[in-house]
């Protein structure tokens, strides 16, 4: 059987250990610099960065079973003039996989998006990762394939920060 509800405060630290997860799926294992308390921070103190879904699976045999996650934070389309959700990860452990565990989590998503006006849901996707690509495609996803993801990060960041000082 299949649980979902919001994440409390106290998933913070099985919250991390999916992001670790997913991150030695993503063939990044040391990339993971979050800690818990960026995410009690970010998660659960004003202003919230992000919001996040967690899955329980339960059989008739065990307790349940932590089953993965859905966290999401708002963007906005200034052509839509609205919020939408960036979908930021989603993940369930192999040995869970197969079981709809995955589609529930994007559905609830799909439904908050719904439920709060948001014209769009969007996510990233490794060009690599076929299975993924093939779920999010009978899922009814369109790869946007015209649109390249750009991204600042470390010395470059600050770099380009630093520019701001010329125009004050």
């Amino acid at each position: 059987m299949l649980t979902l509800r919001k994440a409390t405060p106290e998933d913070v630290p099985q919250i991390l250990a999916f992001i670790r997860s997913l991150a030695e799926y993503e063939r990044e294992p040391g990339a993971v610099l979050a800690t818990e308390a960026d995410l009690l921070r970010d998660g659960f103190c004003e202003p919230r960065r992000f919001d996040c879904i967690l899955a329980f699976w339960n059989d008739a045999f065990w307790d349940a079973e932590p089953a993965g996650f859905a966290l999401y934070c708002y963007n906005y389309s200034t052509w839509r003039g609205h919020a939408g959700i960036h979908l930021e990860d989603l993940f369930v452990p192999l040995h869970l996989r197969g079981r709809g565990i995955g589609k529930a989590l994007l559905a609830r998503v799909a439904a908050i998006a719904v439920e709060e006006g948001c014209p769009r849901l969007q996510w990233d996707v490794l060009e690599w990762n076929t299975p993924a690509i093939g779920f999010y495609q009978e899922m009814g996803a369109a790869m946007m394939t015209e649109w390249r993801t750009m991204r600042v990060t470390g010395e470059a960041l600050t770099r380009l920060a630093a520019r701001s000082e010329h125009y004050d």
